[in-house]
């Protein structure tokens, strides 16, 4: 595995190496944003360990540019900022994991394994089907560029098609991943939502395959 540590403490980046190298990593260490993200842009690696508070840019900053420059490298960020809020804003930046310091190093060695293994496969922090564009972060969606506003529940359904573009879904696979394993109302709680969304962006935006589920197709995608 081919490694990028981006860390401007000298002595823990340092001893990153020496360990990541110890575990048979080739690593690359850049000492400051500007710099991560060149060597980001001109190497391939597997995985990259990001800080967040470096001169330069900072990680939020690196991590946003390659994935708006589709670069899927899985990002571990590593940091002393340990607020449960600069986690969210880290993951929905992009990033794949999120460690603070200090940090067990056999749990680092996991992590970059656990993350390198998903490989470098398109993850972006907004989704696009057709003429539909959600954002999961900000729960916002827009259809040909306008926005639609949904409850909650709707947009968690929509969010859930989305995510598997020309798959069809069935109406258990739907209860279990937008409600929940242990719901125990009346299924067709999930065709009462199909008509809820389809009113607002087109009857054939969510395709009906009978006897096996929906599909997100159609005017929606």
């Amino acid at each position: 595995m081919r490694v990028l540590v981006v860390d401007d403490e000298q002595r823990l980046a340092r001893t990153l190496r020496i360990g990541l190298e110890a575990e048979g990593f080739a690593v690359d260490v850049a000492q400051n944003g500007v710099d991560g993200l060149w060597f980001a842009r001109e190497n391939t690696y597997d995985a990259i360990v990001l800080d967040l508070m470096l001169p330069g840019l900072n990680g939020y900053q690196v991590c946003a540019t390659l994935r708006a420059e589709r670069d899927w490298t899985p990002i571990l960020m590593l940091t002393a900022k340990d607020g449960e809020w600069d986690q969210v804003e880290g993951l929905d930046t992009g990033a794949d994991d999120y460690l603070t310091k200090p940090c067990s190093f056999p749990v680092l060695v996991a992590r970059l394994r656990a993350v390198s293994r998903r490989g470098a496969r398109e993850r972006p922090t907004e989704l696009v089907v057709g003429d539909l564009r959600l954002d999961p972060a900000a729960r916002r969606v827009w259809l040909s560029g306008t926005e639609v506003e949904l409850t909650t529940r709707e947009f968690s359904l929509l969010e859930f098609l989305a995510r598997r573009p020309g798959d069809v879904v069935s109406k258990r696979q739907i209860l279990d991943g937008v409600w929940d394993a242990d719901f125990e109302g009346d299924p067709n709680i999930v065709e009462v939502y199909i008509r809820r969304l389809r009113a607002k962006f087109g009857r054939t935006a969510i395709e009906t395959m009978r006897g096996s589920g929906y599909r997100l197709g159609g005017d929606g995608g």
